[in-house]
């Protein structure tokens, strides 16, 4: 009966030596600084924190605050919070919308998830009011990261109208910092290691940008215990979305297209059409197909390789050659993205839905341009202005305009109930491009039904292309 004896009263006695520690926890820089330990060894600490032997303190990314604070109470170790510089709201929505069934579910799964996590929602499914249903909840001072401008605009607005309050904003020329705040991706990456111990709520819109290594250092530069990212779809080309995980939490709901559709979104149907080139535009487009494949095959690249791009990219610089193996892989994608023969085809799909309203979606920009000359419609690139992009917007849902062209940055966050028709004349190999070009379309109203277009030239590489972005049933 000794030796349990013995360990009793090691234990007594680990006991009365925590009880005896006074552990100090301050932001610093972005970091967690904790002081009270006298060494190393024995801290009941997570993985993440590190012992400075030079200020014998341990240091620790400031997203470790909450397992750090969790770590302390289980350890029964008292400690003095002068991390901690977020308050709590006095005061949650103002105005309130009976929430669906699923956002409802969303939000019960991200609070038993320790109010960290990733919601999964398709595009128009209400994942902004997810956010407001939480920011409700836990009513911390809050902070809402958005990629672009168009969405820190639209968020503020939003967050105004239903909190009655004042909204800060970072971004855009903008710095302002209120209980509760809006800004820029770029933005909280510049200031987060001054401000990341002043919200106690982060929510990341769109979250699949986070992982980038500059947003990244965002996440972990801010100390907020409550964490909630925003998406339509996580997965990333590189695998990175891996790293959500530890910057936001896991994904705690998931809902697909085909869930939602009918009662939550628009019914809709996917149509891909695959047009022939005309014999000139075959011929000028085998002929640069060839001039490019026998330059890669002849300097061994293997453009299906993580670095076949860059490789050629390299090479093609470096002789004559080169230079006309990159102007020909051009060409070639010039006429498989935008052959008269496919805009013919677009022209009669204006004509079939006159009386509806369509997006166009190109890949590239000068593209764009051009349809938007063709077919005398306005166009919204990242080059437009905010306040010529509000009005053209504004217009297409009063219908002045029933048909609008774009190259990419529509393709996230904007709301456009009107629209109807999708007709995406070209794109990458992004199966997140694809379904978010779908998501722009299918917001409920009424008993509208929505319709993708899916143009490919026929027999050329945009075939392949097609079907990677396809690669996931487009229900997902």
């Amino acid at each position: 009966m000794g030796v349990p004896c013995s360990e009793s009263a090691a234990r007594k006695r680990g006991r009365l030596r925590r009880e005896a520690l006074t552990v100090s926890l301050r932001f610093v820089a972005g970091t967690l600084d904790i002081g009270g330990f006298p060494e190393e060894g024995g801290a009941p600490l997570p993985d993440t924190c590190r012992w400075d032997a030079r200020t014998r303190r341990f240091r620790a990314p400031a997203v470790s605050y909450a397992p750090v604070v969790r770590a302390l109470v289980q350890g029964g170790i008292a400690y003095e919070d002068e991390a901690r510089q977020y308050g709590v709201l006095n005061a949650g929505l103002q105005v309130r919308r009976d929430p669906r069934p699923f956002q409802t579910e969303a939000v019960d799964a991200w609070r038993t998830a320790r109010g960290r996590g990733v919601v999964v929602l398709p595009t128009g499914a209400g994942k902004t009011e997810v956010a407001l249903l939480a920011l409700d909840a836990m009513r911390r001072d809050t902070l809402v990261v958005a990629p672009t401008l168009d969405l820190v605009a639209q968020w503020h607005r939003l967050l105004g109208e239903r909190l009655r309050r004042e909204i800060g904003v970072l971004g855009g020329g903008e710095h302002r910092v209120e209980a509760v705040t809006v800004s820029t991706y770029d933005s909280a990456f510049i200031h987060m290691e001054h401000l990341g111990a002043r919200f106690g709520l982060v929510v990341f819109d769109e979250c699949h940008h986070l992982p980038s290594a500059a947003y990244a250092l965002a996440a972990q530069h801010c100390l907020a215990p409550f964490r909630l990212g925003l998406t339509a779809t996580p997965e990333r080309v590189d695998g990175r979305h891996a790293e959500l995980e530890p910057l936001v939490g896991p994904v705690v709901y998931r809902r697909q297209v085909r869930d939602l559709a009918g009662d939550y979104l628009a019914d809709y149907t996917v149509e891909r059409i695959f047009v022939d080139l005309s014999g000139d535009e075959r011929q000028a487009y085998d002929e640069a197909r060839a001039v490019y494949r026998e330059f890669v095959v002849g300097q061994g690249i293997r453009m299906s390789q993580p670095d076949g791009w860059s490789q050629f990219i390299i090479r093609s610089s470096q002789s004559a050659a080169g230079r006309r193996a990159l102007a020909a892989y051009q060409r070639q994608k010039q006429l498989a993205f935008a052959a008269p023969s496919k805009l013919t085809y677009v022209e009669a799909l204006l004509h079939r839905h006159r009386r509806d309203r369509a997006l166009l979606f190109t890949e590239r920009n000068d593209d764009a341009y051009a349809l938007s000359r063709r077919f005398l419609a306005p166009i919204i690139t990242h080059q437009t202005k905010v306040s010529e992009r509000t009005r053209v917007l504004e217009d297409f849902a009063a219908g002045v305009y029933n048909a609008l062209v774009t190259s990419k940055v529509l393709n996230e966050g904007v709301d456009m109930p009107a629209a109807n028709v999708g007709i995406v004349i070209s794109g990458s190999g992004s199966v997140r491009e694809y379904v978010q070009r779908l998501g722009r379309i299918l917001r409920k109203q009424g008993d509208k039904r929505a319709v993708l277009y899916e143009l490919v030239a026929n027999e050329t590489s945009e075939v392949q292309t097609s079907d990677r972005r396809r690669e996931r049933d487009a229900d997902d």
